[in-house]
């Protein structure tokens, strides 16, 4: 069992959710949490692929740990950090609470997931620039539009190729960055009604399953919804602010002392071993439209092929269809 860390951010002259980690969960106030999920890295070769499965959470460190090992501007700025092997991909899971649910801006360098504008702690809906959990489930990747992502995937700092630098010119971020927040007060339930009903249903039996930043990579099916309870439902007052800094597996060593674990076995190698993938059924839900700022990002596979330094993705998924998991998101209750 890990040590339980708790922290408090001032934001706007309030204080805000506790932000505590435990068992390498970042818990955000007392109903809303994350984890940091390994997974596959999709080819980029043009198809849309189902979900990917979880292949555990990454290990996540507080900075102030580490403060005589970590660069100057992380111990100003706090937060976490995730070793991530270069061209490794991640998702991330969310837990929250039907009852009283959160709304959540998710930022890759500075650059908005949802919407593609640059950091800012204002909730907008023309275009919606946030996602509501536990409605939305997990995220893995940028907003493309017509229910598709381009999924996260770790690169270095420096090349061109994170979708900051791209967007920006520069990257002063890096990392991933999350802003958390409560729903006014009286809008929801203080103490949860019993009993809960079930959110996610499997339509069949699924088996247990400083220096980098976030590139595009391959392209998978998912929808971001839009916010069912409106924008007036939110607190803009309550943002509590995660950051969380990307190293590679050099630097987590030379600031931990520890061999990261080790990166997962490739696309082709899993679906070979005829390992679930995961197809979610949602076609009641509607889906956020595009955003046209990221369309534009370019995938890490393009980028180094412009530069030469790179080789087209040669893997020809093939995924039997008795390896997809069918799995019922439902609605929140009425």
């Amino acid at each position: 069992m890990r040590k339980l860390y708790v922290r408090r951010f001032r934001v706007k002259g309030t204080f805000v959710a506790n932000i505590t980690l435990k068992d390498d969960r970042i818990h955000v106030g007392e109903r809303f949490s994350f984890t940091l999920q390994r997974t596959l890295r999709l080819p980029d070769d043009g198809k849309t692929y189902p979900l990917p499965p979880g292949l555990g959470a990454f290990p996540v460190l507080r900075v102030s740990d580490y403060e005589d090992k970590v660069p100057q501007q992380w111990r100003e700025q706090g937060g976490f950090f995730v070793p991530l092997y270069q061209r490794e991909a991640l998702w991330l899971q969310f837990e929250g609470a039907w009852w009283k649910p959160n709304a959540v801006k998710v930022s890759v360098g500075g650059i908005n997931a949802v919407s593609g504008e640059a950091w800012n702690e204002e909730l907008r809906n023309d275009p919606q620039n946030y996602i509501v959990c536990p409605d939305q489930p997990w995220l893995d990747g940028i907003n493309i539009g017509e229910s598709q992502i381009r999924q996260f995937v770790a690169t270095p700092l420096g090349l061109g190729d994170t979708i900051e630098e791209q967007l920006t010119g520069s990257h002063e971020w890096g990392g991933l960055q999350l802003q958390v927040f409560e729903p006014r007060p009286g809008r929801f339930p203080d103490q949860p009604p019993a009993p809960g009903p079930v959110i996610f249903e499997s339509l069949a039996e699924a088996p247990a399953a400083a220096g980098m930043g976030i590139g595009a990579g391959g392209r998978m099916e998912q929808k971001i919804y839009p916010d069912s309870y409106g924008l007036d439902t939110w607190d803009p007052a309550s943002c509590t602010q995660v950051l969380i800094h990307i190293v590679n597996s050099e630097q987590y060593f030379a600031i931990t002392g520890r061999e990261p674990p080790p990166s997962p076995v490739s696309a082709q190698l899993y679906s070979n071993m005829k390992l679930p993938w995961f197809q979610l059924y949602d076609e009641d839900r509607a889906d956020l439209p595009a955003s046209e700022r990221l369309k534009t990002v370019k995938a890490l596979q393009e980028r180094e092929l412009e530069r030469g330094s790179g080789e087209k993705d040669s893997e020809n998924l093939k995924i039997d269809p008795d390896q997809i998991i069918h799995l019922k998101n439902k609605k929140k209750p009425s």
